[in-house]
C-alpha cells in the first residue's frame, strides 16, 4: 500500500503541471467536446508509459546497478530545473487560460491532437518512463507504484476534463495559475531533495 501511495502521489505532482496536454483536455473539458475519448488517450497513453519505465528501469538497473543512481540523480536535477520553472511562471504573474479555438471539432482530429501532445512531448518520456522508473526501483512492490501511478493519471484526467466547466472561473485567473505553480515548483524541489538524500 505504501508503494502504490508514493506512486499516486508522485503521478499525480508531476501531472498536474501546467503544460500543452493539460491545457488542451482543460479547453475540450470547457467546450465539453469529445471529453471522454480524450481523457481516455490521455489516461492510457500515461499507463502504458508507467508501464514502461517500471518495467524497463527494472530490468536496467539490475543489469547495471550504477544506472539506478545516475537516473536518481538524473531525475534530481530535472525536478529542480522544472520547479524553478514553475517558479519563474509565478513570478512572471501567471497566465490565465482562456477558452479559445474552435467551437466544434471532429472526434478523430480531437484525439490525433491528444497523441500528439502526449508522445511528442519529450516531457512525458522523462516524466514517466525515466522518472516515475527510477523511483520506482526504490519499492519492493513495482507494480503496486506502478499502479498508484497510473490511477493518479486516471484520476487527474477524468477530474480535469468532466470538471472543467466547474473550474472555469478559477482557471481563467491569472492569480490561481500562479498559486499553482508555485505549489508544483515546491512538490517538485522536496521530491528532488528526497532523491538526493535518499
Amino acid at each position: 500500500m505504501q508503494a502504490a501511495v508514493a506512486g499516486f502521489a508522485l503521478g499525480f505532482s508531476l501531472i498536474l503541471a501546467i503544460g500543452a496536454q493539460n491545457a488542451f483536455v482543460l479547453r475540450q473539458g470547457l467546450k465539453g467536446l469529445h471529453v471522454l475519448p480524450v481523457v481516455l488517450t490521455c489516461a492510457l497513453s500515461d499507463a502504458l508509459l508507467i508501464a514502461a519505465g517500471v518495467a524497463g528501469f527494472g530490468a536496467l538497473a539490475e543489469a547495471v546497478p550504477l544506472f539506478e543512481t545516475v537516473m536518481r540523480l538524473g531525475g534530481a536535477a530535472f525536478l529542480i530545473w522544472y520547479g524553478l520553472r514553475n517558479f519563474r511562471a509565478a513570478a512572471a504573474g501567471g497566465a490565465a487560460l482562456a477558452d479559445t479555438g474552435e467551437s466544434t471539432q471532429s472526434l478523430r482530429a480531437a484525439v490525433l491532437t491528444c497523441l500528439a501532445l502526449t508522445w511528442l512531448n519529450p516531457h512525458v518520456y522523462l516524466d514517466t518512463v525515466v522518472l516515475l522508473g527510477s523511483i520506482s526501483a526504490q519499492y519492493d512492490e513495482r507494480l503496486a507504484f506502478a499502479l498508484g501511478a497510473m490511477s493518479a493519471s486516471f484520476a487527474f484526467f477524468f477530474s480535469l476534463g468532466f470538471g472543467a466547466r466547474l473550474l472555469r472561473p478559477l482557471f481563467t485567473s491569472a492569480r490561481a495559475w500562479q498559486i499553482l505553480d508555485v505549489v508544483v515548483g515546491l512538490t517538485m524541489w522536496a521530491i528532488a531533495a528526497k532523491l538526493i538524500l535518499g
